[in-house]
């Protein structure tokens, strides 16, 4: 990878986009925004006048926004590179998938698997803590197995509030726990981390079962630190490893 080599990495979320600059083999800077795509490319228009980079390293879950983030590498003088499959596999030929229609997997995945294996080597199992939970096993012969997809926290919350008349919305900001509610909020919170985290735990446990391999877990996404800490497992909180992996992917297809 080049020296000094300069990216900026846009993922796109279901709730919120999350921005990096990646330089040097590391993201140096991240920011998080939900306030859709004007505020994201406000952001981004701002870090391109301070530092020029080089490329734009795009991954995201909501194809109805690639044209216009393609619009605007284009009018930002950047050349887009938008991860997929032919991608990961240029730069990541020592994976391969034992998985019937690869071309389906998500780039949000495919990002999180290439920054794991990048980072952490294999066999690793990958979490992602976002809308929605998802999770890819990379077995030791460097194998995508496949994976898991299931409710995110957000979704868990906001079912509560939107399906019933009285629960509030609740802030998904705080992670302590309380020994048992003794307000609504409390009995919610008791009841969405500590179920999300069994949920969580038990699906990782199967994987562990099922494969038999000494895995490293590694959690990323927005609530990758208040649901991981209580799975009773030990795993790595990596936030920015959706950014790094598709970034590490482009940098490896400028070099």
């Amino acid at each position: 990878m080049a020296h000094g080599l300069r990216i900026l990495v846009v993922d796109v979320g279901n709730t919120s986009t999350a921005l990096g600059q990646w330089e040097d083999g590391r993201i140096t800077a991240t920011a998080h925004c939900d306030g859709g795509y004007e505020e994201a490319a406000e952001q981004i228009r701002a870090w391109q006048a301070a530092r020029p980079f080089a490329a734009l390293a795009y991954v995201s879950v909501v194809p109805a926004v690639d044209a216009a983030w393609r619009k605007l590498a284009e009018e930002s003088g950047l050349p887009f590179h938008a991860l997929d499959l032919d991608a990961f596999k240029r730069a990541l030929p020592q994976v391969t998938f034992d998985y019937p229609r690869p071309e389906t997997i998500g780039r949000d995945r495919l990002a999180d698997a290439a920054g794991a294996v990048l980072k952490y080597g294999t066999p690793v199992l990958v979490m992602d803590f976002g809308t929605a939970f998802t999770a890819a096993v990379v077995t030791s012969d460097g194998v995508w197995r496949g994976g898991v997809i299931a409710p995110g926290f957000p979704l868990m919350r906001d079912y509560l509030y939107e399906r019933t008349a009285q629960l509030p919305r609740l802030d998904l900001g705080a992670s302590d726990v309380p020994k048992i509610g003794r307000s609504t909020e409390e009995a919610m919170r008791f009841g969405m981390l500590v179920g999300y985290r069994g949920m969580v735990r038990e699906i990782v446990s199967e994987l562990l079962r099922n494969f038999k391999e000494p895995f490293t877990l590694v959690a990323t996404g927005g609530f990758s630190r208040n649901a991981a800490a209580g799975i009773g497992f030990p795993v790595t909180v990596d936030p920015t490893l959706t950014l790094y992996g598709a970034a590490s992917l482009c940098a490896q297809s400028l070099s």
